[in-house]
């Protein structure tokens, strides 16, 4: 994933008013027609209780990178420790209406698959069905040295047992902010204990794409592939400030293919959208689903 150029400028307000009968009225007529590729961002997963990266009221955040990571044993230890408290509540949340309308459209055809940069597989629980899990989910751990699996529930069972404390002496602290990759700001995460491989001892990581890391090429193909089977695109919920998920706005620019974007906030790509809406997700994919579904 790499980080946004110097020329852009994330969280930006879109001053416009908000999108009504008109806007609406338009993005139907851009996408009517046409199977969809989906492209979805934090901003979808804001109903579900889950803060976005980059909207006018987010807070400025500073994810790990990848070369912090597997540098030293400190940073470990303070990616898990906040990793440990905002896994706990990502896992409780809960598809919300956006999510709900992706699946239905799905199911009758309109959506021919969700492209997502989101890590909180919201997606998969609402029903959606093709899925492609850009900057990977939070579920799947993995081992650097051996490549050795486990699910994100099995991991935790460890650090409880490693931590048997730190969750109740953190929330005492009062409120805790949540990232939406699972992250959590903490003062300190001194004296956390870390899980090595049980195989090998070796680091273990979860299938999250961080800043520094590429998407792997598998992936990145079947999203194009998503992109190029479909007749327009949709995108919500993003800022496009990365260019892993703008480059699917280009391409899909390049092909003529009609373009809506959906957005509280102004986003990189506005100026190629056939469409812009100034809107909430929930509240216009719930419109789209209604109008542009057989």
């Amino acid at each position: 994933m790499q980080r946004p150029s110097i020329g852009w400028m994330p969280g930006a307000a879109d001053t416009r008013p908000p999108a009504g009968t008109a806007e609406l009225d338009a993005a139907v007529a851009a996408l009517a027609g046409h199977r969809l590729a989906v492209l979805t961002g934090a901003g979808l997963s804001t109903d579900s209780g889950l803060p976005d990266y980059r909207g006018p009221e987010a807070a400025p955040r500073n994810p790990m990178t990848y070369e912090q990571f597997i540098s030293s044993d400190r940073y470990r230890q303070h990616y898990w420790a906040r990793n440990h408290l905002g896994w706990h509540s990502m896992y409780r949340t809960e598809p919300n209406p956006g999510h709900l309308a992706l699946a239905a459209m799905e199911r009758a055809g309109t959506v021919l698959g969700v492209i997502t940069q989101n890590v909180d597989r919201l997606h998969e629980r609402a029903g959606s069905g093709r899925v492609v899990d850009l900057h990977g989910n939070y579920n799947r751990i993995r081992c650097l040295s051996c490549g050795w699996t486990c699910t994100r529930a099995e991991l935790d069972e460890r650090l409880l047992a490693l931590n048997p404390d730190f969750l109740e002496r953190v929330t005492e602290l009062g409120d805790v902010e949540i990232a939406p990759d699972a992250d959590a700001v903490l003062e300190t995460t001194t004296g956390f204990v870390v899980a090595d491989c049980p195989v090998c001892g070796g680091v273990l990581k979860p299938d999250i794409v961080f800043f520094g890391e590429s998407v792997p090429q598998p992936r990145v193909r079947e999203a194009f592939g998503i992109v190029d089977d479909a007749g327009a695109l949709l995108v919500a919920g993003t800022s496009l400030a990365v260019m892993s998920g703008l480059r699917f706005v280009r391409h899909a620019a390049r092909a003529g293919k009609p373009i809506v974007i959906i957005n509280r906030g102004l986003t990189r790509g506005d100026d190629l959208a056939s469409v812009r809406l100034n809107a909430g997700t929930s509240e216009a994919l719930g419109v789209l689903a209604d109008r542009l579904s057989p």
